[in-house]
């Protein structure tokens, strides 16, 4: 017995499976990572078509854009780490 009458291998069970569960939400599946960076690419594009601005904003938003993306893609494929722990300033 481990806790409160439930023998040891169900309480096993249980946290290997909240563990599987907690694994699963942590996870982000390739559609929805895809679906991300079409949603990024729309956007960049009709900013860029129909949207007046001087070339130079457009190129700067453009950089801005891509590398949030790559250092987003990054953390998303754990090559990063958590995005909230990188710090600007003091």
């Amino acid at each position: 017995m481990c806790i409160a009458g439930t023998p040891r291998a169900t309480w096993t069970t249980v946290r290997n499976q909240s563990s599987i569960r907690k694994k699963e939400e942590d996870t982000m599946p390739l559609i929805q990572l895809v679906i991300v960076l079409v949603v990024v690419g729309v956007l960049l594009w009709v900013i860029n078509s129909y949207i007046p601005m001087q070339s130079t904003i457009k190129r700067i938003l453009n950089v801005v854009v891509v590398i949030a993306v790559i250092f987003w893609l990054l953390s998303v494929f754990g090559l990063l780490g958590n995005l909230s722990t990188i710090r600007v300033g003091r």
